[in-house]
């Protein structure tokens, strides 16, 4: 489905502040004779990966996020916080790092907007199979204190259904499988 046309045209961007890899910004829109501010999160993305074992498992980490002070249950995962870097290498480094996994076979399933009212965030995940372990490489406190676990992936999807995994883009990738591969059901 092609995106219809609108009537939309930026006029100006401004930085009101910024942090490591992202930007607060502040845009001024027209449309027609009327112009308007909207601001939000510069990000340069992130990606998500699904990584399914030989026996149909889900590699899920549990983590704290500081957003919403809780724990949370996700597909390994990270910012494209490297210049130039494809998702690809993006998410073949996250897997690495966060599950201690390196893969032989990567799919990708797609691409989503968390909280396009926020953020220009685009997030893209993949599936990667044919596992191999190797050393954990976690960055920063959260990921020190993350846990690994293994889930089937009719229990992952069960986790979704009923509201353990909240995360958008695990979620999605989640259910984005299910329904390019129902084998895996």
């Amino acid at each position: 489905m092609n995106a219809p046309s609108h009537p939309f045209s930026v006029e100006d961007d401004q930085l009101v502040h910024a942090w490591h890899v992202f930007r607060l910004l502040r845009r001024r829109l027209r449309t027609g004779s009327q112009s308007f501010e909207r601001t939000f999160l510069d990000s340069p993305g992130a990606v998500g990966t699904l990584a399914i074992d030989d026996d149909n498992h889900v590699i899920l980490v549990h983590q704290y996020r500081a957003t919403i002070d809780d724990m949370l249950w996700e597909i390994p995962a990270g910012m494209r916080d490297v210049e130039g870097e494809e998702s690809l290498v993006t998410a073949q480094r996250e897997l690495e790092e966060e599950a201690g996994l390196i893969a032989a076979n990567w799919e990708r399933l797609g691409s989503l907007t968390a909280a396009a009212g926020v953020t220009n965030s685009i997030v893209e995940v993949f599936i990667a199979r044919q596992l191999s372990e190797v050393p954990l490489q976690p960055h920063g406190p959260e990921e020190e204190h993350m846990t690994v676990a293994r889930v089937s992936f009719a229990d992952a999807v069960a986790m979704v259904v009923d509201g353990r995994i909240t995360d958008a883009k695990s979620s999605i990738a989640i259910l984005l499988a299910a329904r390019k591969h129902p084998e895996l059901l």
